[in-house]
């Protein structure tokens, strides 16, 4: 059921972020912050920041934010009821709750993801216990999967039956027929009779890193006359292939410990690096790596190997590869394996060799590049000319153009080319927008003192409020984020909720930085610039009011730093919006 909005309201005014955040996290005080190591990604100085009087986080290397609901969601891996029963638990309050659309849907998904999970302990019941699932246990022998790997990884096997898991999760646990459809398990036949959506298949199950089962993949067992060598759970309300990932469950202790994230294309080849003593694979669910995936990703690590043919990917999927990096700051190699051996079978035959592929994975752009190399020849002055070219085209995916640089010295060494001639068409690529952008995103002045106005009407209101409109911000995002925090009065979280995008980037900043400041003086340094533009701008005019009224300004403009100040912001503040609503007019 839906949680009383008072009771949220409640726990957040009553609950201090400092303390919650402190057990798990190491902080100190600095200034008005407190500072520590961000719990979601490495670094080795402290970039996390909490601002007890505004009860928010925000952590500047990752940009990780919110309040203490948002760091329970994050830090325990649950959704925003859990986080505010877990608190409500911790704390000793007591919740109301209420019905409600939300409470359905949260009460559906209990009721399929119980179902998940009372089929996986069938599944995995019959694979250890039945007799015809003999033949399943004998092939997982011979890939090294005998019992305790089974148990570890919770496998099962899906009788030859029509709809033996239905009926059995009907009679013994209650399960009714919508709910078994809706979380992939059975579907209604021709017949109008509910079938089994796995039969004859090994289940490996597909678990959330929080520990609910939501899908499965099965597997055929060698001789079958199925096409199909796999199939998969279809997308439902609980399981999405685009944000989920085999194995995270298990590996995620050791990706944080290693910061560093293996992703597979298989599920066995995920276990073969568990019982390899690498436990840290995951794989996708028959998709493709998607930039959810790296975003979920991060969240645990910033290395990223890659442990499948990444060469197959093409050039398509580089350019994804190298904007993922960027904009997630993760580093994307490549790990290369002995030919005709993937990892699930190296991990069996030569495990030292699986952990060497790791340790001597390449930059994805070096090993593409590489593989450019020992793939055409470089007899002939044309051979050589022909490899660079294509070496120059794979080297110019890439939008860093210092990282270009540096490659274009491996192909001139490899063709014989003069580095001074291959170096010039590297840097002629057409740079990425996006990292340009990135790259030159240092704040200016002017953009640094309505920041700073920004930061204060969050942190002390009644110190700049009086003395800031709409008109004293320039710079389009920082009026979008003063626009949002005005129409709240202050109110931090209803701020947030408000702005775009952009400039809700701007006030989770803005909510935990460190200001110590005049809010008057600040107020009056952007009042003194607004007016000086709209003076310059009006240059020209010959209208006498227009006159009257602009050398008044000028004579307030002069009085700011006196003991008339105030008189003399409030009769600019006033001029200034009148004079641009007259320039709109």
């Amino acid at each position: 059921m839906a949680i009383a909005a008072d009771d949220i309201e409640a726990l957040r005014q009553r609950i201090s972020i400092v303390e919650v955040v402190q057990s798990y996290v190491a902080l100190r005080r600095v200034g008005r912050n407190w500072v520590g190591l961000c719990p979601f990604h490495a670094e080795k100085s402290g970039s996390f920041n909490v601002r007890e009087e505004t009860a928010r986080y925000r952590c500047f290397g990752c940009g990780a934010s919110g309040d203490i609901f948002k760091f329970v969601q994050d830090i325990e891996h649950v959704d925003f009821v859990g986080a505010v029963e877990s608190l409500a638990g911790k704390y000793g309050y007591q919740l109301t709750y209420t019905s409600g659309t939300e409470s359905k849907d949260r009460q559906r998904r209990k009721k399929l993801v119980e179902a998940m999970k009372v089929a996986a302990d069938w599944y995995h019941d019959r694979l250890l216990n039945a007799p015809d699932a003999r033949a399943a246990r004998d092939y997982l022998r011979t890939r090294g999967l005998a019992g305790d790997a089974a148990r570890q990884f919770r496998l099962g096997w899906a009788p030859d039956d029509w709809d033996a898991l239905s009926l059995a999760l009907a009679k013994d646990h209650g399960i009714t027929q919508d709910v078994l459809r809706d979380c992939g398990l059975a579907f209604m036949n021709k017949r109008d009779r509910m079938q089994d959506a796995f039969r004859a298949r090994i289940l490996f199950p597909i678990i959330s890193d929080t520990g609910d089962v939501l899908a499965f993949g099965g597997r055929i067992l060698p001789g079958s006359t199925d096409p199909a060598k796999y199939k998969n759970s279809p997308e439902t309300p609980i399981y999405s292939k685009s944000r989920t990932l085999y194995g995270l469950n298990w590996a995620k202790a050791d990706i944080v410990r290693a910061d560093q994230v293996i992703i597979c294309e298989g599920y066995t080849d995920v276990i073969g690096f568990h019982r390899a003593g690498v436990p840290r694979a995951v794989a996708t669910c028959g998709t493709a790596l998607t930039e959810e995936h790296v975003r979920i990703l991060k969240r645990f690590a910033n290395k990223v190997v890659l442990a499948f043919d990444a060469d197959a990917a093409g050039q398509g999927a580089a350019e994804r590869f190298y904007e993922w990096e960027a904009k997630y700051e993760v580093s994307v190699s490549v790990a290369q394996f002995p030919k005709g051996k993937d990892p699930g079978e190296l991990a069996q035959s030569d495990p030292d060799a699986l952990r060497a592929a790791i340790d001597g994975a390449q930059p994805f752009l070096g090993f593409r590049l590489q593989r450019v190399l020992d793939a055409n020849p470089a007899r002939t002055p044309e051979e050589r000319a022909r490899t660079a070219e294509r070496a120059i085209a794979v080297i110019n995916e890439h939008p860093n153009v210092n990282v270009r640089k540096i490659y274009a010295g491996q192909i001139a060494t490899h063709t014989g080319l003069p580095v001074g001639d291959v170096v010039p068409r590297v840097e002629r690529r057409e740079r990425n927008p996006r990292i340009d952008v990135a790259a030159s995103a240092a704040p200016s002045a002017r953009e640094n003192a309505e920041f700073a106005a920004i930061a204060m009407l969050l942190q002390n209101w009644d110190s700049i409020a009086p003395w800031l409109v709409e008109e004293l911000f320039p710079t389009d995002v920082m009026r979008r984020a003063f626009v949002a925090v005005a129409e709240s009065a202050g109110a931090v979280e209803a701020a947030i909720e408000a702005a775009d995008p952009e400039a809700r980037e701007v006030l989770e900043r803005a909510v935990v930085v460190d200001i110590d400041a005049n809010g008057r003086a600040e107020a009056f340094n952007l009042l003194s610039a607004a007016v000086r533009r709209e003076l310059a701008a009006r240059r020209g005019v010959t209208d006498p009011n227009v006159l009257r009224a602009d050398r008044d300004a000028r004579l307030h403009l002069e009085k700011l730093e006196s003991p008339e100040g105030d008189s003399a912001a409030a009769f600019l503040l006033g001029w200034l919006q009148s004079s641009v609503v007259a320039g709109d007019a």
